[in-house]
């Protein structure tokens, strides 16, 4: 059975790597001058608290040396690797990855690995490594599991709607003059990642409430033939599970989807989106 190894902007739960003999790489992140994201983490709720008094977290990819570092401890016990990476359209961290596996197998020519852009963040992200767990686990080989993976890679939908224009404002995804008046006016975007793995806005709509409706709207709009592969769908949330219950509780009622998983924005996309941030993840014909 080969290995599955991915990043740490999958916003899994980290028993659920315990559990399905996942490896996963941390991305590093800076708050208030303190580096975190290798073996010292940050709470989340305190994460999101210093983000509310104004701290702006930075963030770094992971860089060739780390991955290569994973990887040669893999294949220790695994001859056979499967990596699945965060978005090229957001990060350097893919193209480190890539790097990482061309060297390492170059000094270990009996080993493989597959290194594979997700074009996915959070449990966007997430979603999708649960997939290729149950390919694994249901006997299916490496080649197999990466080509279902660069087949349905696009059926992968990421909706999301940001509570504080702002911090898109401040990695560039919005003008100034935009989250001033869009905060203003109460207008609270509704975005995806489209299909070269960037953040995009789709529409926006006015109110919190009426944000969070139309995730679950564009969900019914975009399962089309691929309902019945949402056998489990994700939910992320920066610091507010009132709200992500809440969008749960409509996926259930319209859908009848009772398997659902709620996690935090880990910091190193909440460091982008921010407090109040929730995403939904299911799969769907297009993004």
């Amino acid at each position: 059975m080969f290995k599955i190894i991915t990043d740490s902007t999958t916003d899994l739960p980290l028993e659920y790597f315990r559990e399905h003999n996942v490896e996963c790489i941390n991305l590093s992140y800076i708050v208030d001058g303190e580096t975190y994201g290798h073996g010292k983490e940050l709470p989340c709720d305190e994460f999101y608290a210093l983000m509310r008094q104004g701290k702006m977290p930075t963030t770094s990819q992971v860089n060739p040396e780390e991955a290569k570092v994973c990887f040669e401890k893999a294949i220790q016990e695994n001859k056979e690797i499967l990596c699945l990476a965060f978005s090229s359209g957001l990060s350097g961290t893919y193209n480190s990855m890539r790097i990482a596996a061309e060297e390492v197998m170059e000094e270990h020519s009996d080993c493989r690995i597959i290194v594979i852009d997700t074009l996915s963040a959070s449990l966007g992200e997430g979603l999708l490594v649960h997939k290729a767990v149950g390919l694994r686990d249901a006997g299916k080989t490496l080649d197999e599991v990466a080509e279902w993976i660069n087949k349905h890679v696009l059926n992968f939908v990421h909706m999301f709607t940001v509570d504080d224009l702002f911090h898109l404002h401040r990695g560039g995804r919005v003008s100034k003059t935009t989250a001033i008046v869009g905060t203003l006016a109460g207008i609270k975007p509704v975005l995806h990642v489209d299909d070269e793995g960037h953040l995009v806005a789709v529409s926006k709509v006015r109110g919190r409430k009426k944000s969070l409706h139309a995730l679950v709207d564009y969900m019914a709009e975009k399962m089309g033939s691929f309902a019945s592969e949402n056998d489990i769908i994700m939910i992320s949330h920066g610091d507010d599970l009132e709200c992500a219950e809440y969008v749960a509780g409509m996926v259930k009622q319209r859908f009848w989807i009772e398997n659902i998983l709620i996690n935090n924005v880990g910091p190193t996309i909440g460091a982008h989106s921010g407090p109040g941030t929730i995403a939904l993840f299911f799969m769907g014909e297009t993004r």
